[in-house]
């Protein structure tokens, strides 16, 4: 089973919390045991886990993100969106989650996270719910 999930991003960098459609999809599923992939088909967007209680923490990553790779810089890309690619290659097209019991199992404080680099844009990402 794989479902297809349309985003909308508001601004050009921005992580956007997904961990209930990803907690939905593999309630729906009714799989107790297994594993959820979480899959971003783009070149300048990605997913990643990270803590979810404190929104300072998705701000600092932006900002150390940005210190490392701002978006002018000696870039050969002619689209000029160069700095997108690599955060986005940082962290990642995918990420794997275990499911027991029929829960995601994170951590307490984690969350998944759709990242955005060039936005605006209508993006999507897929979930696919593997059963043991």
């Amino acid at each position: 089973m794989c479902r297809r999930f349309q985003i909308q991003t508001s601004k050009p960098q921005q992580f956007i919390d997904i961990t209930n459609k990803v907690a939905e999809e593999v309630k729906s599923s009714n799989v107790r045991d297994g594993l959820a992939v979480i899959y971003v088909p783009h070149t300048t967007a990605g997913v990643t886990i990270n803590e979810n209680a404190d929104p300072d923490v998705v701000r600092d990553i932006i900002s150390a993100l940005n210190r490392t790779y701002p978006e002018q810089g000696d870039y050969l890309h002619s689209e000029g969106n160069s700095h997108a690619h690599i955060k986005a290659s940082l962290m990642g097209s995918s990420c794997t989650v275990i499911i027991r019991d029929g829960k995601l199992l994170l951590g307490t404080w984690q969350g998944i996270y759709f990242c955005e680099f060039d936005g605006p844009r209508n993006r999507e990402f897929l979930v696919k719910i593997l059963e043991d």
